[in-house]
């Protein structure tokens, strides 16, 4: 097969519209590399928060598991829906949302007797009635990936019952000012906390094919709190001693000296409660 020329790597921003139209192709292109790569880490039907792999059956975020049975709950950028499955083995009535038809077709490829429901839709566009789900969550998934993250968290809102929990899981945004290597490479700071550009491959036409947004812990915070969500815990794992494994720029080595994710666990909050932290 003929092989275009490798992507150009820049520092520029990118709109709604170039950012989901590049992270449709790239995930459509790539899904069926990250599954063989990495789904012996994810298994069939584990919920794991990111690479350290800090699992929802051990840190609770969503709530007790033993109280998730009969939870209506909403996955977004489910990939191929492993968190959702594990969800569904406790008794759960989850929903597995993706931008990326060619991840579904990997949750349905790996769906057993009771697959999941599959909705192929855009994060900040959610298909669903208001107050819809009792829970949201995301490992990873979308929030990346938008231009408009104030967007999806307002929707989230708008879908959740009040006192509905919403659970995301993103790059920790200190890795940003450092090189994405996980070797010593990765530990020397390269350019600016507060360079807010997001992080582009484009093709040799200038057109994005990959965009990833970087956001600070406090713009983070104002983005939920402005959206009607209260942020109840911040999740920083450590690097546990089993994991051994090299995921992209996540490796032993700065797991133990650097975070490399953040859990943010939101509350949505009733009517004339909104906002706070």
């Amino acid at each position: 097969m003929i092989q275009g020329p490798e992507p150009e790597a820049t520092r520029r921003n990118a709109g709604t519209t170039e950012s989901s139209r590049a992270s449709r192709g790239w995930w459509d292109r790539n899904a069926d590399d990250y599954q063989r790569e990495h789904g012996d880490f994810l298994g069939d039907a584990r919920f794991v928060w990111g690479p350290e792999g800090l699992d929802e059956a051990d840190a609770a975020l969503l709530g007790p598991a033993a109280e998730l049975r009969g939870k209506a709950v909403l996955e977004i950028g489910a990939g191929a829906a492993q968190c959702s499955r594990w969800l569904a083995a406790q008794g759960a009535r989850p929903v597995a949302l993706d931008l990326s038809h060619r991840q579904l077709q990997h949750a349905r490829r790996l769906a057993d007797e009771a697959p999941v429901p599959l909705v192929e839709a855009d994060a900040g566009f959610l298909p669903f009635a208001d107050a819809s789900f009792d829970l949201a969550c995301s490992a990873y998934g979308a929030l990346p990936f938008v231009a408009d993250v104030a967007r999806v968290h307002r929707e989230v809102r708008r879908v959740l019952r009040p006192g509905g929990r919403w659970v995301f899981s993103v790059t920790h945004p200190v890795r940003w000012a450092f090189p994405d290597e996980p070797d010593e490479e990765g530990l020397t700071v390269s350019g600016s906390y507060f360079d807010r550009r997001p992080y582009v491959e484009q093709d040799d036409r200038g057109l994005a094919v990959y965009v990833e947004h970087h956001r600070t812990l406090g713009d983070q915070v104002r983005a939920l709190t402005a959206s009607g969500l209260r942020l109840v815990d911040l999740v920083e794992p450590e690097w546990p001693d089993w994991n051994t494994q090299e995921w992209g720029g996540w490796s032993p080595l700065r797991g133990r000296l650097l975070p490399g994710t953040a859990i943010f666990v939101c509350v949505a909050a009733s009517r004339g409660d909104e906002g706070g932290v």
